[in-house]
């Protein structure tokens, strides 16, 4: 096996894929563009879903891509050996083209052929669907392993839950996935020990996914015509097992971030557990951090959605680097280093790096205000408690209106011979969440994905907002910093650094209803990046588009890079009515208009 960086993995799997015919494309943004279900990308097919759901890609039928993620759902986990909130996922990708047998021919290829990785199959496992009452077992799966010379022993059959993708809605396209396993070496767990196990024997590094069933609204699996392949193979997991490294903070991915840590702290990261698990939170955290701000559709904190969860991660990794008694300003110097690091494949860093550097100083300096202000609190509180024991709604009370962390009050509380009723905390802190969760489920709810032709039509009138917005306002540089449409109504942010008068307000109005009036056609024509800049199209031209792109024209009024859905004409969308306009973020004003 070879002893690779994470660079070589990046560069070697996309020669690799490149070699075997698929057109090499960019990573697509850190922020969802045209699905507001989901705060950020999650995952590499997340960007290709309209592909993957019958439109065609500008660059052929088989793709391939390193692609930035973040998921938040394991936030608190951070801090163990494998969890992480930013990631990269390589992918390929077959849009009606190859399907099962070169997936796993090439996918066993490239983890064992000395040429590339050369991991000993005896290492690897391997699962497929076990089979259910809405499609039969993976017999094809199965097969085309043990023609690669797999032992029949390595391959588990497994249920729906572990071996079963999609779809991402109610209804869609699905299928059977199979997943290639690492075995670490640790003994088994028990007889029945398998890769369905937890018990950390066997380290999941690749998963292809076969869509080949339509999920209907009768909940019927129908066979679909043109079958896709979509696969995801995680960077920092097969450095980890590449590397020997017992983590995936002990690979060349965290090396200097922890490096400047130890530097700026004065600590060695193994000192103790306790460090350890504050140096990855720091790490991680600040990681991600820097590639939201940095990002082509920038996040910056705030209390809502994506700013809400950035300002989460900041203000954890201050705590952690509070605990390690870093000096001020901190955050910002680890930040350089992965800035520093990336640059080279996201270049979009360093052409952000004074924005991400100010804002997690901005955030320090509010985040030890808010605390300030937390310890007042608790310092007027602490006499109220006759039983010696702070309820856990008056903990959850410093937590959710002063940002006093949890341990922060017991610690405190200890101090001053009280204890915290912690079960009292969770509760009140779950119920927070069922609420926080209901309200994101409807603010979310029946996005852009749907593609229904009332969201179609709301999705064109925000290219003829953003055109209106430009002209009435007089500044070619207002742009689109994200949208959430729904098929009841539009949300669209852009760049903007003051508050639109009435008056202006009433002009944008009346010249988006103009042009819709004008009943333009709506074409769409596929042309390369060069052509659609030479065009006039308004786009961010940054490193997130793939060599051709679709360039979406509306008469004189708005000729725009996309790859959403839209209407046919302006006239079908009917009359363009703004609800709200407000501040979203810093330089960032946010619109909210339904069609009457």
């Amino acid at each position: 096996m070879k002893k690779i960086s994470a660079n070589d993995l990046r560069e070697m799997y996309l020669r690799f894929f490149s070699e075997k015919g698929h057109a090499v494309i960019p990573s697509a943004s850190l922020i969802p563009e045209n699905d507001p279900t989901v705060l950020f990308t999650t995952a590499g097919m997340h960007p290709l879903v309209p592909y993957l759901m019958g439109e065609k890609h500008p660059a052929g039928t088989r793709l391939t891509d390193v692609q930035k993620c973040v998921r938040t759902g394991d936030i608190d986990e951070v801090g163990d050996s494998s969890h992480l909130t930013f990631f990269e996922m390589l992918g390929n990708w077959s849009l009606g083209d190859y399907f099962k047998k070169e997936a796993i021919a090439w996918s066993f290829e490239f983890l064992t052929s000395e040429k590339w990785l050369g991991i000993d199959k005896d290492k690897l496992y391997f699962t497929c669907f076990a089979g259910d009452e809405n499609a039969p077992r993976d017999t094809e799966a199965y097969d085309c392993w043990v023609t690669m010379g797999v032992e029949p022993s390595h391959i588990f059959f497994l249920d729906r839950k572990h071996n079963w993708w999609g779809p991402a809605g109610m209804t869609g396209p699905c299928g059977p996935d199979t997943e290639m396993f690492y075995d670490t070496g640790k003994p088994k767990c028990c007889d029945e020990c398998s890769p369905a196990c937890s018990c950390g024997k066997y380290l999941e590094i690749w998963n292809d996914v076969f869509m080949q069933y339509q999920k209907t609204q009768e909940g019927k699996y129908v066979p679909m015509e043109r079958k896709n392949v979509d696969t995801g193979m995680g960077l920092e997991r097969t450095i980890a097992v590449l590397q020997g490294a017992k983590s995936v903070y002990d690979t060349d991915t965290f090396t200097d971030i922890i490096a400047r840590i130890s530097e700026l702290s004065g600590k060695d990261y193994n000192d103790s557990p306790d460090t350890v698990k504050a140096f990855r939170i720091i790490a991680d955290h600040i990681r991600t951090s820097a590639f939201m701000i940095g990002d082509s559709r920038g996040v910056l904190p705030s209390n809502v959605d994506q700013g809400y969860i950035l300002r989460r991660l900041i203000r954890r990794s201050l705590r952690y680097a509070m605990q390690l008694n870093m000096p001020d300003n901190s955050l910002s110097k680890v930040a350089e280093v992965v800035i520093g690091q990336y640059k080279h494949i996201y270049p979009e860093l360093e052409q952000n790096r004074a924005l991400i550097l100010n804002e997690l100083d901005a955030e320090e300096m509010r985040f030890k205000k808010t605390l300030t202000n937390g310890m007042r609190e608790f310092e007027r509180i602490k006499n109220r408690f006759e039983n010696g024991v702070i309820d856990g709604q008056s903990a959850f009370r410093l937590y959710d209106t002063f940002g006093f962390p949890i341990e922060f009050t017991v610690e405190m509380a200890r101090e001053n011979g009280l204890s915290v009723d912690v079960d009292g905390f969770k509760a009140a802190f779950e119920e927070h969440q069922k609420k926080s969760h209901a309200g994101a489920e409807q603010r979310f709810k029946g996005g852009l994905a749907d593609t229904s032709e009332q969201t179609a039509k709301l999705h064109s009138a925000t290219h003829l907002l953003q055109a209106a917005l430009r002209r009435v306002l007089n500044d070619d540089t207002v742009s689109q910093k994200g949208s959430n449409i729904t098929a009841e109504r539009l949300r669209f942010d852009f760049s903007f650094p003051r508050k639109l008068t009435k008056e202006e307000l009433s002009a944008v109005e009346a010249l988006v209803n103009e042009y819709i009036a004008a009943d333009y056609e709506i074409t769409c024509e596929e042309m390369t990046v060069d052509e659609a800049k030479a065009q006039g199209a308004i786009g961010l031209f940054d490193n997130k588009y793939d060599a051709r792109v679709k360039v979406y024209t509306m008469g004189s009024a708005s000729k725009e890079i996309c790859g959403g859905p839209h209407a046919s004409r302006t006239g079908e969308l009917g009359t363009f009515k703004i609800k709200k306009e407000e501040a979203s973020s810093a330089g960032v004003r946010r619109i909210k208009a339904v069609l009457e």
